[in-house]
């Protein structure tokens, strides 16, 4: 699996999950289940986890972009598609995970109405 679509996913799940000030136990089983879904290494994950131990969130916020702008249209939609599921998964969508959804998606090309279409072929997390 492509490392760039990995950490890009994992960044901006991150920031969707912490969107609302609150991340609750369904938001951390949903991450572990994207983490086996998408096949993300340990070595892949604990280099994410430190990393948000050391940048600020505008960095996480701009490398999430960076990284899925090297991405294949097919990998960004599919981050996407995970991140718009995932906003889903407190019960509640925020007005920030929209923001955060609708902004990232404009700056990486992807159309918000076919991240819809795809998320709806995505198994629930919960």
């Amino acid at each position: 699996m492509n490392k760039n679509y990995q950490f890009g996913l994992l960044y901006l799940v991150h920031l969707l999950v912490s969107a609302d000030g609150v991340v609750d136990d369904n938001e951390l089983a949903a991450l572990d289940k994207i983490k086996s879904r998408e096949k993300i290494s340990e070595d892949i994950f604990s280099q994410f986890k430190k990393d948000l131990t050391v940048k600020k969130e505008r960095d996480i916020y701009q490398g999430g972009l960076e990284y899925l702008s090297r991405c294949s249209d097919q990998e960004k939609l599919q981050a996407f598609a995970i991140l718009y599921k995932m906003s889903e998964v407190d019960g509640r969508v925020h007005v920030k995970e929209v923001r955060l959804l609708l902004y990232s998606t404009r700056m990486t090309g992807v159309e918000f109405d076919d991240v819809v279409k795809r998320a709806a072929a995505i198994p629930s997390f919960y």
